[in-house]
């Protein structure tokens, strides 16, 4: 098996987990895709499986699109609503520290304007209602050298599943 069709099953993967708003367990998923891949690779890491799939911007954030919107993009002072997941290990189940999925409410704010994390402001900007987006938020972009109540620790990366619903 190739290294494209390895990455191929795994997103496909992760995207049907995350459009049934199913709990996806990466690491579990990778494991899988390793061994399958065995003939070809004896390890596929998750940077080379994702490395061609991951934009980053000017800021550092970094953010895999999952599935394209096909709705409106929304400017910056325009209220969103999203639906999120947030991780503080990259996408692992068990670092879960934040989900509107959880709560099944989304989240509503008015983006670009500081009302959220960095990352989020310009991670949404981009995005189109519909679509669905992987971001990794360095901290700088996230809560800094502070954390955030006592739950995200001092310079911690953040890793977020969300998607735009709609733009009011």
């Amino acid at each position: 098996m190739t290294l494209r069709l390895a990455a191929t099953l795994l997103l496909a993967a992760e995207a049907g987990a995350l459009s049934l708003g199913a709990q996806y367990n990466r690491r579990a998923a990778l494991q899988l895709s390793s061994s399958l891949a065995a003939t070809s690779f004896s390890l596929i890491a998750p940077s080379a499986v994702f490395a061609d799939e991951v934009t980053t911007t000017a800021s550092g954030l970094k953010y895999i699109e999952v599935k394209e919107g096909t709705g409106l993009q929304p400017k910056a002072g325009q209220t969103v609503s999203v639906h999120y997941t947030g991780w503080l290990d990259d996408f692992d189940s068990e670092k879960k520290f934040d989900s509107s999925y959880d709560r099944r409410k989304p989240l509503q704010f008015a983006v670009g304007t500081g009302r959220v994390i960095k990352g989020w402001d310009e991670g949404l900007l981009g995005m189109k209602v519909g679509g669905k987006r992987r971001l990794i938020i360095p901290s700088e972009l996230g809560y800094g050298t502070k954390g955030a109540g006592g739950i995200i620790p001092p310079g911690a990366t953040l890793y977020f599943d969300v998607e735009l619903l709609a733009v009011l």
